[in-house]
């Protein structure tokens, strides 16, 4: 099943450092300019179901991909209301803050080379 599809649009000019200490913040287009500093801003293609993705469900951003940890109790209501969300890639079990999805740790030059528009970002089972 595919839970989230999306498009890289514009990179935040503050992404790369966020990303050397594990955390991506993805954003819909159009975000206010404070955020678009700090986000990916992308294009949701499709519909995003209201079933939240579950842990061991697959992050995949270009050819890089990543097993989901945990699932905060609002960040699916964020993702599919604002198309909003922050990705830590810690691999806690438990999200500390309820607009997180934890990830598996990865290699952040690894991601930051996956990091460019016009690279999708899937969530999958």
């Amino acid at each position: 099943m595919i839970y989230y599809s999306t498009t890289v649009t514009e990179i935040g000019e503050e992404v790369p450092d966020l990303l050397d200490g594990g955390v991506l913040i993805l954003y819909a287009d159009g975000a206010p300019s404070a955020l678009a500093e700090v986000s990916v801003q992308h294009r949701v293609d499709g519909d995003v179901p209201s079933q939240a993705p579950p842990v061991g469900a697959l992050v995949s951003v270009g050819d890089l991909s990543l097993r989901v940890s945990a699932v905060g109790s609002s960040a699916w209501s964020k993702v599919r209301e604002l198309g909003h969300v922050v990705l830590n890639f810690n691999g806690a079990s438990l999200a500390e803050r309820p607009g997180e999805i934890c990830v598996e740790p990865c290699d952040t030059t690894a991601m930051r080379a996956e990091m460019r528009s016009g690279n999708t970002i899937l969530i999958t089972d």
